[in-house]
C-alpha cells in the first residue's frame, strides 16, 4: 500500500491551487530565475529584478510563490535554489525537467480542462484540442509538424528520465534480437543497444515516426544494429526472427482488450522460450498510489487514446496469461518515478 499522509489544510491548499503551483514553476523556468540562482546564488530581490529585467511587483510575486513552494530558499534577504533543483542542474537532469515543463504547458494543460468530461464520456475528450481527425494523439500529430516535433522531443526526455530503469531491469541475457513494438523515435532501442552490444533491434512504428527514428539511430552510429520498419502495430503481422518483444511505454495507451490482442501478436511472433518485456509506469495493486501515477492519469484519461491509463501490475499478469505467456516476473524500478519492467515467457 502507498504511504499516504492524512490530508491537512496546507495539503488542501496545494491541491486547490495546484494549477497556480505549476505556473510558479513554469514562470521560474521561463523567466530564467532558476538558472540565474544556479549561476549566482544568494541574490537579493533587487538583484533578481535587475538580472531578469523585471519590475519590483512581479519579482515579489514570483519569489513569494517559488519560496512558499520550496523551489527557492530565502536566507535573510537573499535567495537560492532548493537543494533538489541545484542537484538537477548539477547532474544534467534539469534539461529533462525543462522539456517536461514545456510538455505539460503546451500539450497536457490545454487538454486537461476536459478531464471531467473525459471521465463522464469514458474517452479522451481532450483530443479535440489537437488538430486533425485521427482517432488518437499519435495519428493526429502529423497534422501539426511543430507540435509533433515538440511531442517527440519531450518523449525523448521522458524516456531519458525513466530509461535507466529499463536498462537496469530488462535482462537481455541470451537474447539475439529484440522487436521494439511502437518504438517511437528509437530512444528505448538506442538505450538498450548501447547497454547490450551483442543484441540487435527492430523498431516498429507508424511511417512518420520511423523516419524520425532512422535519423536518431544514424546520429548515434547504430544503423547496423537497429533496423526500422513502418507498420500498424494492430493491423500488420510482426516480423519474424526475434526472440524478445518489447512494449516500452506502449500498453498504457490502449484498452485491456487491445493490450491482450497486442500481446497475442507478440506471442505468435516469438519462438518457444521467447520473452516479452513490458516497460511502463505502474500503479499499485492496492489502488491507492503512487501519487505520480494517480496525477499522470489526468493526461492519459484526456488525451492519448480512448482507453489510456496507467495500469496495475496485476493487470499485465492477467493479459500475459490470456495471451499464453507464463512465468511472469515483476521488476520495480525503485526510483521516484513508478516505472518498472514486467516480463513473461512463451
Amino acid at each position: 500500500m502507498a504511504d499516504v499522509s492524512p490530508l491537512t489544510t496546507d495539503g488542501l491548499v496545494r491541491i486547490l491551487f495546484g494549477s497556480s503551483a505549476f505556473q510558479m514553476l513554469n514562470a521560474g523556468r521561463n523567466l530564467g530565475l532558476f538558472r540565474l540562482l544556479r549561476s549566482s546564488p544568494g541574490l537579493t530581490a533587487r538583484e533578481v529584478e535587475q538580472e531578469l529585467g523585471l519590475a519590483e511587483r512581479p519579482v515579489q510575486i514570483l519569489l513569494l510563490g517559488t519560496t512558499a513552494l520550496g523551489l527557492t530558499v530565502r536566507e535573510g534577504e537573499r535567495y537560492r535554489n532548493a537543494g533538489l533543483l541545484d542537484g538537477l542542474f548539477a547532474d544534467g537532469t534539469w534539461e529533462i525537467i525543462d522539456d517536461l515543463i514545456d510538455y505539460e504547458e503546451r500539450i497536457v494543460r490545454p487538454a486537461e480542462v476536459d478531464f471531467t468530461e473525459s471521465l463522464r464520456a469514458d474517452t479522451n475528450v481532450g483530443l479535440r484540442r489537437i488538430k486533425g481527425s485521427g482517432p488518437d494523439l499519435y495519428h493526429r500529430l502529423s497534422a501539426d509538424p511543430e507540435l509533433e516535433q515538440l511531442f517527440y522531443r519531450c518523449m525523448r526526455s521522458w524516456s531519458r528520465l525513466s530509461n535507466p530503469v529499463l536498462v537496469e531491469k530488462a535482462d537481455l541475457t541470451g537474447v539475439r534480437r529484440v522487436l521494439d513494438v511502437g518504438g517511437g523515435d528509437g530512444v528505448n532501442a538506442i538505450a538498450l543497444a548501447e547497454a547490450n552490444p551483442g543484441v540487435s533491434f527492430t523498431v516498429l512504428d507508424l511511417p512518420g515516426t520511423v523516419e524520425i527514428a532512422r535519423r536518431r539511430i544514424a546520429e548515434r552510429g547504430l544503423a547496423d544494429r537497429i533496423e526500422v520498419r513502418a507498420a500498424d502495430i494492430f493491423a500488420d503481422d510482426y516480423p519474424p526472427g526475434h526472440d524478445c518483444v518489447l512494449f516500452a511505454n506502449q500498453l498504457v495507451i490502449w484498452s485491456p482488450e487491445e493490450n491482450t490482442r497486442l500481446l497475442g501478436k507478440a506471442y505468435a511472433a516469438l519462438p518457444e522460450g521467447g520473452r516479452v518485456l513490458v516497460f511502463s509506469a505502474m500503479s499499485d495493486d492496492s489502488g491507492d498510489g503512487p501519487l505520480y501515477a494517480a496525477l499522470d492519469n489526468v493526461y492519459f484519461a484526456t488525451l492519448p487514446a480512448g482507453s489510456s491509463t496507467i495500469y496495475r501490475w496485476g493487470q499485465y499478469e492477467e493479459w500475459f496469461a490470456a495471451a499464453g505467456f507464463v512465468k511472469p516476473e515483476r521488476l520495480p524500478g525503485g526510483r521516484w518515478t513508478p516505472h518498472g519492467v514486467i516480463s513473461a515467457v512463451k
